[in-house]
């Protein structure tokens, strides 16, 4: 039941802001906003201040503003969403992305402040570092530690119930211990793994050893007017990283026909989000920040029904100096929203499948 309340309240966050970007910049540039809503409908219950409709809807899994004039209509009111210049409305679609990226700056610089995992090999002047450990990194294929479940981003809290934290106290107990199995005890999104590992001589370094790089990491945090620099710096360099794996993913579907990668939907980020609120408040804010990002980019991305889709009917605009018909638009943002939908719950059946033993448990705590 946390879990779950957890899960909402983030949701509800991620949602809030976006959609609030739109409200505001709505409001700010003269156009109506005549129902600005969290969930799909059918609506649970609603109330009106001012011009505007406030509702929560029976379905939790997003949130619109309704704009007048949004699908075309009242295009010679000066209040409609259509009769405002293209620049007024590329901003009003935009304006939910760009919180979505202020949401994440803003955690961020909250949890850089107190305190977020990260590398602690190349940290700047001012960061202070504690809680050192030793951790996963690239692992070599059929090595021993890709046998035996090892995943890169594992923290090693233990080799046979002794702790490390150093790199070289590390790489000499597993070379010391050739053919020998060796339990690993990490720390991952999940919790703790126990992983029984067995070194050997590695062809590939020319040494005894389980075929992972290793790197320290540790809790950075910076003092308060560092804070915000390292969080726009990391706000940038995730979002990148965040559409080049964007990319990959679009281009293994393009040539293969498969996302060459596990994607969640809310059964999944669900369960995610109960996992890092298990490891902590700092836990729970990067996630939140790294989500925010993702919904950022997914939204922009060129599909009808998202706001990328809206922006290109509105360049397409700009080029043609005029309008796409409405009609015509309206059906391809249709078909889009329907084909997002039967996404959704293609990918929330593969979370039911795949976290099924978690979701189990879960509901058996509620008893």
């Amino acid at each position: 039941m946390l879990t779950l309340l957890i899960f909402l309240a983030v949701l509800s966050l991620l949602v809030f802001v976006h959609e609030w970007g739109h409200f505001i910049a709505a409001r700010r540039l003269g156009a109506k906003v005549e129902e600005f809503g969290f969930g799909f409908p059918p609506r649970l219950f609603g109330w009106k201040r001012g011009e505007t409709t406030y509702s929560i809807n029976w379905i939790p899994l997003g949130g619109f503003v309704k704009l007048k004039g949004e699908a075309g209509e009242f295009a010679h009111d000066p209040d409609s969403f259509s009769a405002k210049p293209i620049w007024k409305r590329v901003i009003i679609v935009a304006a939910g992305v760009t919180m979505n990226f202020f949401l994440a700056f803003v955690l961020f610089t909250i949890g850089l402040m107190m305190g977020l995992p990260q590398a602690t090999e190349e940290v700047p002047a001012g960061a202070r570092v504690r809680d050192a450990h030793v951790a996963v990194g690239q692992i070599l294929p059929d090595s021993p530690a890709a046998v035996s479940g090892l995943a890169e981003g594992d923290v090693i809290m233990a080799l046979d119930g002794e702790s490390v934290t150093d790199i070289r106290a590390t790489q000499k107990y597993i070379s010391g211990h050739d053919n020998v199995p060796v339990r690993f005890t990490v720390k991952r999104l999940g919790g703790e793994v126990q992983a029984v590992v067995t070194p050997r001589m590695l062809a590939q370094v020319g040494r005894v050893g389980v075929g992972v790089g290793l790197f320290e990491v540790g809790i950075v945090s910076y003092p308060w007017y560092l804070a915000p620099i390292r969080g726009a710096q990391l706000t940038a360099s995730l979002t990148i990283e965040i559409v080049r794996a964007f990319g990959h993913v679009i281009g293994r579907l393009v040539t293969t026909g498969k996302a060459g990668v596990d994607v969640s939907g809310p059964v999944g980020i669900a369960v995610l989000t109960g996992r890092a609120a298990a490891l902590g408040i700092a836990y729970l804010l990067q996630f939140t920040a790294i989500l925010s990002l993702n919904l950022g980019i997914i939204n922009f991305l060129p599909i009808p029904a998202l706001d990328g889709g809206r922006f290109l009917f509105l360049a397409i605009e700009k080029i043609r100096r005029k309008p796409v018909p409405r009609r015509a638009e309206a059906i391809i943002h249709q078909i889009g929203f329907a084909l997002l939908l039967t996404m959704v719950l293609i990918v929330t059946y593969r979370d039911l499948v795949r976290f099924s033993d978690t979701i189990v448990g879960g509901l058996k705590n509620l008893f």
